[in-house]
């Protein structure tokens, strides 16, 4: 039964989102209007570019925009360089145009923010812009600033509709995610802190998490541009990012010790299980006292002794990512009433962060971004090749469409779909721009009864944009219906010529879908095995100890590649099959293991020669181990020796009292307990299976 208050809010949902369209329609209708007033050649220009860059959230929209008009005038300029240039070598201008896309789409890969719209733009602007000034070069440039301005006076209009008649802050979504996600970690802190075990369903939506982070970091970006209360707070909404991330290693790890304590057979102690509970509903407080604060840290630094054996490592274990859990919940606390007070009231200056910090780092994929360049480099180059050698009329057309449709889902393992998605409702738009120019538009007289006429399909579309399952679709229909239509000073309804274009630019992107499908399409499975193997092979590196341990800033960067690669992973998993062996990896697991090992790196220069040679030979070990697991392709059960070297070096480093061997101890039996994956535990470290003197030999 739905309650008044669930009523209510998706009914103003749906309210809002037919206010969205409302203004979506009116943007187009003023854009096509200045463009006629303007006398621009292309105002269907102006009209299209409403739909592509119109969004619900006003930030986001207006982000959108002025990267859109940077990369369209860089486009610009690079069409005007090299059409003049190279026009009379055919050839020669192809394969300058695919190197020219290859490298803005290359880059645009390699960004991963948002700004990566800029380099897009300008890799298929110039196709836009070149290829239908090909047999005129002389118009390049008119051309060229035609194209800026038409785009210029559609994107105006919908920034300043959509600024400034009901426009939705994204300050308040942003805020509203960041709740949701401290609510879901103190529930999984809660179900970790009492030991229950992990099942598929709470595997996914801890990897859920990774996903949410990720969405978080791109929407800091149109933060910058927004109005909202949050507007000026991107780099604290970052730092919360980056401690709301550090959270998912924090409670796999604690998680993992409360189980393996109470598998243990000697459990947990009274103390340690009140201390939990407190712990458990101290994260749930989000207004908890500074005392009472004070009081759980002092219970936690009172229960930490020196260890003798395997479970009094676990329980130092426990208690150090007790404190670890609450430091980055308090600094996520802090920061988030600076953010939901807009940025007034005390600064955070000081951020505990936890053990082994991460930074805002992004996982890029040189390889995979040059291949996509390459994928569309070569669609332009054959392309060309059959224009050139057919000498069709409209081939221009149908090679601008290849470069956009190349260009626009590059970011894709397999793009293929949505492009010919794509085609087949720019199919449909082409349909519905016949319908108007022999059925309809003959009636018309002045621009007036072209806005009714237009009106109510505009509408359609912007409502449909805010639904995030329909946009792409009613952008394809919205940004072609306007071209087809042919949305000019001077009405035409040559049925040839419209027959030509509609052809052109389906066959246009139906080509693009064929080249990647036979250039460069993989599927999920391939794209996470690719990430998993980019986490193996960093953590394979900062655990050689033939190159020099990272320092702190370097850990830092490594630590968020690791994480935000788990944001990557969360939506290729999801699709994958229950059988398939990358869908088994535990990716939190991978990074527990990375984390420690770069903390261990970052002590091992200290320890004694003895402990530092065994620690050494862990290290190799654990190298040794991801180097097999890159070569599989897959996850590997550690092999006993592994274990057994690790065993050793938590041997070694037992007795030492000093804080950096208590480090070491820390993060190897970290180390031990990721890769263990249902290996018994040691009975004690006193008494390991290997000596620790041969192993340093």
């Amino acid at each position: 039964m739905i309650t008044a208050t669930a009523w209510f809010k998706g009914f103003w949902q749906g309210a809002g989102d037919w206010v969205f369209g409302a203004k979506t329609a009116a943007a187009a209708l003023a854009a096509l209007y200045i463009g006629f007033s303007l006398d621009l050649p292309r105002p269907y220009w102006a009209a299209g570019t409403v739909f592509i860059v119109s969004q619900p959230l006003a930030g986001a929209m207006r982000s959108k925009s002025v990267f859109r008009v940077l990369g369209t005038l860089i486009g610009a300029v690079a069409t005007v360089a090299i059409i003049p240039n190279l026009v009379d070598a055919p050839p020669l201008l192809c394969v300058a145009m695919a190197l020219w896309t290859m490298a803005c789409l290359t880059l645009a890969l390699l960004d991963r923010t948002p700004r990566s719209y800029v380099f897009m733009l300008a890799a298929y602007s110039t196709a836009l812009i070149g290829f239908p000034t090909v047999t005129d070069p002389g118009t390049v440039f008119d051309a060229a600033l035609a194209r800026v301005e038409e785009i210029t006076v559609g994107i105006l209009c919908a920034t300043v509709i959509g600024s400034v008649i009901f426009p939705r802050g994204i300050g308040p979504v942003v805020t509203g995610r960041i709740d949701t996600f401290l609510a879901d970690a103190g529930r999984w802190a809660r179900e970790a802190l009492a030991g229950t075990e992990e099942t598929t369903a709470t595997r996914a939506d801890r990897r859920r998490l990774a996903a949410d982070a990720v969405e978080l970091q791109m929407m800091a970006t149109h933060l910058d541009y927004d109005t909202s209360h949050l507007h000026g707070l991107s780099q604290e909404v970052r730092q919360l990012r980056q401690r709301l991330v550090m959270l998912l290693p924090i409670l796999s790890g604690l998680g993992d010790r409360v189980r393996a304590l109470k598998a243990n057979g000697r459990g947990l102690s009274k103390d340690l299980e009140a201390l939990s509970a407190d712990v458990a509903d101290w994260v749930d407080d989000m207004d908890a006292t500074a005392a009472r604060t004070a009081d759980l840290r002092t219970r936690i630094a009172a229960l930490r002794a020196a260890p003798a054996d395997w479970h009094d490592l676990l329980v130092l274990n426990l208690l150090t990512r007790l404190k670890d859990l609450m430091d980055a919940i308090q600094d996520c606390r802090d920061l988030r009433a600076y953010i939901h007070g807009g940025g007034h009231g005390p600064r955070v200056r000081r951020l505990r962060g936890g053990r082994a910090g991460a930074t805002v780092a992004m996982h890029r994929d040189v390889g995979m971004a040059l291949w996509s360049g390459a994928g569309a480099a070569v669609t332009i180059l054959l392309g060309g090749a059959f224009w050139i050698g057919t000498e069709w009329a409209d081939g221009a057309t149908a090679l601008e469409m290849a470069a956009v449709a190349c260009c626009f889902f590059a970011g894709q393992d397999n793009p293929v779909p949505a492009i010919l998605d794509f085609a087949l409702y720019s199919g449909i738009a082409a349909v519905l721009a016949g319908i108007y120019i022999f059925a309809i538009m003959p009636h018309l007289d002045g621009f007036v009864m072209l806005a009714f006429a237009l009106g109510p399909m505009f509408l359609l579309l912007g409502r449909l944009i805010a639904n995030p399952r329909l946009a792409g679709r009613a952008l394809a229909v919205g940004a072609t219906l306007p071209t087809l239509a042919g949305l000019s000073n001077t009405y035409s309804a040559d049925f040839t010529a419209y027959l030509n274009s509609a052809l052109a630019l389906v066959l246009g992107m139906g080509f693009a879908g064929l080249m990647t499908a036979l250039v460069r399409a993989v599927g999920a499975e391939w794209g996470a095995r690719r990430i998993l193997r980019a986490c193996w092979a960093d953590i394979r590196a900062v655990a050689d100890i033939r190159q020099p341990g990272p320092e702190g800033g370097l850990r830092a960067v490594l630590a968020g590649k690791l994480l935000d690669r788990m944001g990557l992973l969360v939506p290729r998993l999801a699709v994958l099959p229950p059988g398939s062996e990358v869908a088994a990896a535990d990716a939190l697991a991978d990074i527990r293991v990375g984390m420690n090992v770069m903390e261990l790196r970052g002590v091992e220069s200290v320890l004694p020669v003895p402990a530092r040679a065994a620690v050494d030979g862990a290290l190799a070990a654990v190298a040794e181990h991801y180097r097999a697991v890159s070569r599989a392709g897959a996850p590997q059960a550690a092999e006993p020796a592994l274990l057994a070297r690790i065993d050793a070096a938590l041997a070694a480093l037992m007795p030492l009292p000093d804080r950096k061997p208590r480090q070491a101890l820390l993060a190897l039996a970290g180390i031990r307990r990721a890769l263990s994956n249902g290996a018994p535990d040691l009975p004690s470290p006193s008494s390991p299976t290997v000596n620790p003197e041969s192993l340093a030999a």
